[in-house]
């Protein structure tokens, strides 16, 4: 259990950044609709946070965090690792960054072609030289999340985006209340809130003893082995980065469309973020640690718990998505500058990815059988597998459904990508083998959500009125919401899906 309750741990505060997330974002949807202003910003933003998926919580941590909790385990200079580690990753994105920056009119130009010759081009060119510094600050501080999280410190890096939330909303207040281009204060407020998440990041490491600065690289040993196993994790964060390419360009030939992926994006990350990543974050330590000390028993227990409590929580929450997606954006973002008609797209994208959400959960809990293996080469092999079909529906089927091409390739190309992952787990060990109350329990699960989905769609039709009425909206999503929970968990009582002295353990 002291495994869910560190994830309980992360997944608290990944809430709480959600939370904060959702303000941030029914604030710009008010300020800046689904325009041509937020179309730039939004691109402009996922560039240096693409590149921070693909080199430093993708490739770099899937690698760093097994050899630096390996070296944790057995007293070999973990210390002095992370320090070379952190020099290396240092030179690496300065450089990356300098050119970033020079190159970002065809970098905008790869992301989103569809903006070529209207206002949002320059727009996006303009934010994201600003901005992309931002990729440095944050990647480093994805390193130092990794030292903490290795020594049980969730806390400390479950904060670190909060402090982002908190700090757009604090610009964004200012920004209105003394007249300056929201635009301009959103880019530029990127690279403060990087500044601003390495220095706590840097002073939480230091208290645990962990003083590092940038240093001349030196190309130790262990360094050549981090680079030779993060290769093909490099590869296969290209890959999902190309996905994500593919997509933002189908979409924005398409006006408005990138914002209505962007903030249906937002809601379908809250159960991702709370549950999916904090269990792989907190997953990959604990395997690699087990797999050292020869214990099988403990892993399997490990993963099918994680597992276990990752999809009790993520399928009701995409049936959900799926069953009161156009409530819940309506009372959300319709407000301001966005419409009815963009609440109607983004609530179409958001029951596309709610359709995806257990695949990517499930992501989170087979990689770290891999990675905490330092076998980083079948992930990479069925990234690009995932990649060709995303690619061929998000291009295909644009001429047919338009923008929603975008989010259904996303969705099938992640169910792929969990089917391979499931597959090749296969050749495992007896710690990627499910048990028999992980067994027993999964069909009962998704009957207990299957259920609740019945009891929203006939809850929002009865509340239609109170959740368009601006008085009595939130109070009536609330409601609809509790209602949701009160119907899951106690048809899944009753059918044995799970027991409520499970959750009464992960209190001790």
């Amino acid at each position: 259990m002291a495994l869910i309750r560190n994830v309980i741990t992360l997944g608290g505060w990944t809430l709480l950044s959600r939370g904060a997330g959702f303000a941030r974002d029914m604030m710009m949807a008010a300020y800046l609709g689904a325009g041509p202003v937020a179309d730039a910003f939004n691109v402009a933003f996922s560039l240096p946070n693409m590149f921070r998926r693909f080199f430093a919580e993708g490739a770099f941590n899937m690698a760093f965090v097994p050899m630096f909790a390996k070296k944790l385990e057995g007293g070999e200079d973990p210390k002095g690792f992370a320090q070379s580690a952190f020099s290396g990753m240092t030179a690496l994105l300065l450089f990356i960054s300098v050119i970033g920056t020079f190159a970002m009119p065809w970098l905008v130009w790869l992301m989103a072609s569809g903006f070529v010759g209207d206002d949002r081009y320059p727009l996006a060119i303009t934010y994201g030289q600003i901005g992309f510094c931002y990729l440095l600050f944050i990647s480093l501080v994805a390193l130092l999340s990794g030292v903490l999280n290795a020594h049980g410190r969730f806390t400390e890096a479950g904060f670190v985006p909060v402090l982002m939330n908190l700090i757009f909303i604090a610009a964004m207040l200012i920004a209105a209340n003394r007249g300056w281009d929201m635009g301009l204060t959103l880019a530029w407020t990127v690279p403060i809130t990087g500044i601003a998440q390495l220095a706590f990041t840097w002073f939480a490491a230091a208290r645990i003893g962990y003083v590092l600065f940038p240093g001349l690289p030196r190309l130790t040993p262990e360094l050549k082995r981090l680079a030779i196993i993060a290769g093909p994790a490099l590869l296969a964060g290209g890959v999902v980065q190309i996905n994500l390419l593919v997509g933002r360009t189908v979409a924005s030939h398409t006006e408005g469309a990138i914002s209505w992926l962007v903030y249906a994006d937002r809601l379908y990350q809250l159960p991702l973020g709370v549950v999916g990543i904090a269990i792989g974050t907190v997953l990959l330590p604990d395997l690699s640690r087990r797999l050292r000390a020869g214990d099988a028993i403990g892993g399997r227990d490990s993963l099918n718990r994680g597992a276990e409590f990752a999809l009790a929580l993520t399928l009701p929450a995409a049936v959900a998505l799926i069953a009161i997606a156009l409530p819940l954006v309506q009372v959300l973002y319709q407000r301001g500058a966005f419409t009815a008609a963009d609440s109607t797209a983004t609530a179409l994208v958001l029951a596309i990815y709610g359709a995806g959400l257990p695949a990517f959960v499930l992501h989170k809990v087979l990689q770290p059988l891999f990675y905490a293996r330092e076998d980083t080469k079948r992930p990479f092999r069925y990234a690009v597998m995932s990649m060709v079909l995303n690619a061929a529906i998000a291009v295909g089927l644009m001429p047919l459904i338009g923008f929603a091409a975008a989010a259904l390739a996303t969705t099938l190309a992640g169910w792929i990508m969990a089917l391979q992952l499931w597959l090749g787990s296969r050749q495992m060990g007896d710690e990627a083998r499910l048990d028999a109350r992980l067994r027993q329990r999964l069909p009962r699960i998704v009957i207990a959500s299957l259920v609740m989905g019945a009891v929203l769609w006939g809850a929002a039709w009865g509340l239609s009125g109170p959740l368009a009425d601006a008085g009595w909206r939130y109070l009536a999503l609330i409601g609809l919401i509790g209602l949701g929970i009160v119907s899951y968990f106690g048809s899944g009582v009753a059918i044995g899906a799970f027991k409520l002295s499970d959750f009464r353990k992960l209190r001790r």
